[in-house]
Parts: C-alpha cells; sequence; structure tokens
C-alpha cells in the first residue's frame, strides 16, 4: 500500500493562520497531502475553553480553525485532502455543527464527523472546570472509512491525529503495536508545527535563516510504521536529525510514551538523514496500551496579580529589601511571592542596562486581597521608598488562575464515541489486551561511572549538547542531546572556537563517528540527579530523574514540581520551562578536552 502523506497546520491555539493555505496548497516533489492535520490543544488551552464556555456555553472550540477552514475548505475537497483536527476542544458536535453552517454558506457539502466521549466532568472529579479523557486514534480512523471528509475531536491525544488516518489507510488493527508505535512517533514529531524545522531549536545558527517562515512538517509513514519527516518544497526552515530529535525529547517523561492505543517504546527509535530536509524514522517498538486511560482536569484556583518594580544603579539589594519590608506587612493575599533578575553591569552606559526588575506576584482565593489590596499599597510608596522608585506599567485589575491535575479513570468509564456525517453513532471499542509498563525501564542507574578525569576546559555546557525543554504539567522535561551536522567547533567561555573537527549527519567518517560516540557516552555519564541540580539551583530540593535515550545520544531528565501547580499558577519566571534548556546549555561546565 502507497505512503500516507499526511501534514500539520497548527501546533497551539494561535499559530499561523495562514499555515491551513501554505499546506494544502505546497507540495514535496509535485506530491501534496493525503490528510492534513492541526493541533490546538494543550491543558492551557483546556482551561481557557472552559472560561469561554462560562461566557457563552455554545463555545468551547477553537475559533481560528473555523476562519480558517472557511477560507480553505474548497481547496481541500478539490484537492481530496481530508482534514483531522482536536480543534473541538470542549465542544466538537458544536464546531462540527458550525462548519456546516461555513460550508453551506460557500455552497459546499462536506461530509463532516466528530469524536465526543472524552468530557468525564460527570465522574465528579473535586472542583472540575474541566476533565478530559485523552482518546486514542480508533475513533479518527472509523470516521475516515465512512468517507469523513473533516474530522474534529475533543481530547485526543496529540499524536492520535496521525494514529487516526495511518490506522485508516494502512488497514492496522488494534494489536499491530509496532506499527501504532511509529505512527505515535510521527504524530508526535508533528504536533507542534514548526519545532519539527527548526523553531526553538538550540542549534538555529545553522538553519537557513533567509527570512520565510518555517515551513511546518510531513511525514510520508510506511505500511510498516516506519516514516520520512520533511516539508513542502521551497518553505523556510530545514528538517535534520537535529530537529527532528529536538521534537522528540520534548514533553516526555520515561523511555515509555504511555498512550491510550499503544505504549511506544521511545528508546527503540532510529533516525538517518535520508535527502535534503529529509529523516527516516524507523525500528520503533511498541507494546499494549495501559489499562486506564489519563484525565486533564483544570479547576479554578483563584486570583493573582503582578506588579514590576524598576531598580536602578547602586544598593540594588537595599533598595530591594527596603520596598519589601515597606509592604511585606500590608499585603493579606494567601501567598506573596517576589523575585529579582540579575544585577546591572557595574557603570553600565545605558539607564536600562543599570537597572533591574524586582516583582512581586500575589495569589489568593478570593480577588479581593489581590486586587487595590495588593496594588495599592505598592503605588503608595511611589514617593516614599527607595530612590528611582518607577513601575513597568500600572496596576491592573485581578484576574482569574487556574490549576492542572492529572488524574486517571477505567476505560469503562469513557464511551469513546464517532458521530458520522450523516448522524449515526459509533462506539468505539477498547484494546483487547492491557499492558503493565514498567517507568523505570531506562532510567539511568546509580551508580553509574563518573567521567574520566583528564584535562578539562571549562565552556558552555551547550558548546556540543543541544536542549528542548518544556512542561508536564508541575513538572518539568530537560530533553539534552549531542549535536549532529555541521559544526563549527565548540564555543568556550570566552567566546573562542576550537579547532577540532565536526561530526557529519549520521556519524559516518570514523574519526567524527568516534568523536560522536564519545561525547553520546560523557554526556551519559555527566548528566546525573546531581548534576541537574548544581545546573538548575531551583532544583536543589526536588525530585530528578534522568532517562537515557542512546539511540538519539540523548538523555531526558524531569524535574518534578519545578512548576509548582502548572502554567497557569506558576508564579516561576518560566512558568513553561521553555527557556530552561537554554539557560542549562549556557552554565559553565568542566569538558575533556579530547571532547571540544
Amino acid at each position: 500500500m502507497s505512503v500516507l502523506r499526511i501534514g500539520n497546520c497548527s501546533g497551539f491555539y494561535g499559530d499561523r493562520l495562514s499555515a491551513m493555505r501554505e499546506m494544502l496548497e505546497g507540495s514535496v516533489d509535485g506530491q501534496g497531502l493525503d490528510v492534513l492535520t492541526g493541533d490546538y490543544l494543550a491543558e492551557l488551552t483546556m482551561l481557557i475553553l472552559g472560561k469561554d464556555t462560562m461566557k457563552d456555553p455554545s463555545l468551547g472550540y477553537a475559533r481560528t480553525f473555523v476562519r480558517q477552514v472557511e477560507d480553505t475548505l474548497g481547496l481541500a475537497l478539490e484537492r481530496g485532502v481530508r482534514i483531522v483536527s482536536n480543534a473541538g476542544g470542549l465542544n466538537p458536535a458544536g464546531l462540527a455543527e458550525r462548519l456546516r453552517e461555513v460550508a453551506r454558506g460557500l455552497g459546499l457539502d462536506p461530509a463532516i464527523a466528530h469524536v465526543e466521549g472524552d468530557d468525564v466532568r460527570s465522574l465528579s472529579f473535586d472542583g472540575a472546570l474541566t476533565a478530559n479523557a485523552y482518546l486514542g486514534g480508533f475513533g479518527i480512523a472509523a470516521a475516515l472509512r465512512a468517507g469523513a471528509d473533516i474530522v474534529v475531536t475533543g481530547r485526543v491525544t496529540d499524536a492520535s491525529l496521525v494514529v487516526g488516518p495511518a490506522v485508516a489507510h494502512h488497514g492496522w488493527t488494534d494489536t499491530s503495536y509496532d506499527e501504532l508505535a511509529g505512527a505515535v512517533v510521527a504524530g508526535h514529531v508533528l504536533e507542534c508545527g514548526t519545532q519539527a524545522t527548526g523553531g526553538n531549536f538550540s542549534g538555529f545558527k545553522d538553519l537557513p535563516l533567509d527570512g520565510r517562515p518555517l515551513g511546518f512538517p510531513l511525514a510520508e509513514i510506511a505500511a510498516d510504521g516506519s516514516f520520512v519527516v520533511t516539508k513542502h518544497d521551497d518553505t523556510g526552515g530545514a528538517v535534520t536529525v537535529d530537529t527532528v530529535t529536538a521534537q522528540l525529547v520534548y514533553e516526555i517523561q520515561t523511555t515509555r510514551y504511555l498512550g491510550p492505543d499503544v505504549t511506544t517504546h521511545l528508546d527503540t527509535i532510529r533516525l538517518a538523514p535520508a535527502g535534503p530536509d529529509r529523516v527516516r524514522v524507523d525500528g520503533v517498538r511498541g507494546e499494549a496500551p495501559p489499562e486506564r486511560l489519563k484525565v486533564c482536569v483544570n479547576t479554578l484556583g483563584g486570583f493573582r496579580n503582578t506588579m514590576e518594580l524598576v531598580l536602578t544603579g547602586l544598593d540594588i539589594d537595599a533598595k530591594a529589601d527596603w520596598v519589601r519590608s515597606q509592604v511585606d506587612g500590608a499585603l493579606t493575599a494567601a501567598t506573596v511571592s517576589w523575585t529579582r533578575t540579575a544585577l546591572p553591569t557595574p557603570g553600565a552606559d545605558t539607564e536600562e542596562g543599570s537597572s533591574c526588575l524586582l516583582r512581586v506576584t500575589a495569589m489568593d482565593a478570593e480577588a479581593g486581597p489581590v486586587g487595590k489590596a495588593f496594588t495599592g499599597p505598592l503605588v503608595e510608596l511611589a514617593l516614599g521608598s527607595y530612590p528611582g522608585f518607577t513601575m513597568t506599567a500600572p496596576p491592573g485589575p485581578p484576574t482569574p488562575y487556574g490549576v492542572y491535575r492529572p488524574e486517571y479513570v477505567d476505560r469503562a468509564a469513557v464511551t469513546h464515541t464517532v458521530v458520522h456525517a450523516d448522524g449515526t453513532r459509533e462506539v468505539v471499542a477498547d484494546p483487547p489486551a492491557y499492558a503493565v509498563v514498567d517507568e523505570s525501564i531506562g532510567r539511568r542507574p546509580s551508580p553509574f561511572p563518573a567521567p574520566h578525569d583528564t584535562v578539562t576546559r571549562r565552556v558552555p555546557f551547550g558548546s556540543f549538547v543541544h536542549a528542548r525543554s518544556g512542561d508536564k504539567g508541575g513538572d518539568a522535561n530537560l530533553g539534552l542531546w549531542v549535536a549532529h551536522g555541521v559544526s563549527t567547533g565548540s564555543t568556550t567561555e570566552d567566546g573562542s572556537t576550537t579547532e577540532d573537527g565536526s561530526t557529519t549527519e549520521d556519524g559516518s567518517t570514523t574519526e567524527d563517528g568516534a568523536l560522536y560516540a564519545a561525547r553520546v557516552t560523557w554526556l551519559s555519564k555527566f548528566v546525573t540527579a546531581r548534576r541537574v541540580r548544581e545546573l538548575v539551583p531551583e532544583a536543589a530540593d526536588l525530585e530528578v530523574e534522568v532517562y537515557l535515550l542512546p539511540n538519539l545520544g540523548a538523555v531526558n531528565v524531569l524535574i518534578r514540581g519545578l512548576l509548582g501547580e502548572g502554567v497557569a499558577a506558576s508564579t516561576r519566571f518560566d512558568p513553561q520551562a521553555k527557556g530552561l534548556g537554554e539557560w542549562v546549555r549556557s552554565r559553565s561546565v568542566h569538558i575533556q578536552e579530547g571532547l571540544l
């Protein structure tokens, strides 16, 4: 059977609106897509959509998706490209009906199906504004087999948007574990859009940055579950082993990726270049899925407010101490957090360079303590506190915040249902078997041989190590891997460049292949829980887990609790840990001379 050519046009609610048209109009060597997917959901998005439904129960879906479909529906039907998206959010039925209205207005009559059953608020999770089980791809597959031109879903897993079309196209069954696992990996690569083609990539300086927007990725999925990642011709960015690795290590936890259809063994993934802007992915193994389904629960946690004060010139610490002492007794919010940016450069030649920010955030179950009761005492100090007192913005009103938590439910409590274009309903059967997965597999052993002490140089950790980081609820994920591709040499702490040779994309030459292997061994030995706590002092008292992904030349670090109660409630400077990897790469470490 021919490969399935499936692309992505959205990695989040707010992504580039023109991407749907770009992906429908583009091609690779003259070949267009079979299926176009769009991922619009995240834990935070579900909270946003939940707040939408509080204002208008008919909402709860990604409204930008409607605009995109209105612009491109005729083109998609003309080219025979089917559209699959989780833009239905909390109201997939409402989105399906809205799309039918749009189609009628255009004089078109597409077959539109939707998948529901993920909403499990009826199970009475305490305080839940939203509670949605992560569904698999077989409902999408059923809708496509029945002839749907568009399938919209609620909270399926991000990868399910790819798994469903692959199941329908290749005829896989619910025990085709290796094939399903391959499709899960393909879905994980595609789900965040241009993050697979150079977006948020620590090696961005080696990309062809020509001013064009990055092209969105697509995968050519074969019947055995292997696939090639690429992008449309004449689009920006690049597809390399490193850009694909960057997405593979993004927001994962252990080496076992638990999904509703299959448990994917991330440590079996193999990558190889397959031509310009083409990376082949194969070797992926899978086993039966876990028995219970994960649930995304969002609750309204209360209200928050933040003010930023500017500290300039001399005596920064004393200024911060004084203003804090002046207001601490007056602030009544349940939680008050203070943070300060780095001290300014002494003798800076601009006022901005001579300043730093003191941020204070208040949180409370009620709005009152974080309204004027919070901003008032700070504003009143404008003429009676430290010299140079000023704020970055006028005081604002309190805003509600949410708290995310994962829960788990028995599959029997969830009715995974497809509502076909003709209105008939089909219940998707549960998997025939389940696995009890040991998530400790692949965890870095301890003790583990430490790096051999030789002559070392103190350099940035990112001299030959790439990073990609993100959030998993209140936990932070930090993926680290040894760079492939053409290297311009390692950068030392003083900015000079070493004269060593570079590695090829596949490590094919003896010298460079040996250097790459030595660097991977060093990374595996170097990254320990203790070392992570040294590099990330905030993690000093937190649980840190390290997992090895040798096929990717990578380690994945999970820092439990770094983000508190999740992005919507975190008071951390970087509440989603998006910059954590880049900070860690900038930290100075001792690396053996022979590796540089």
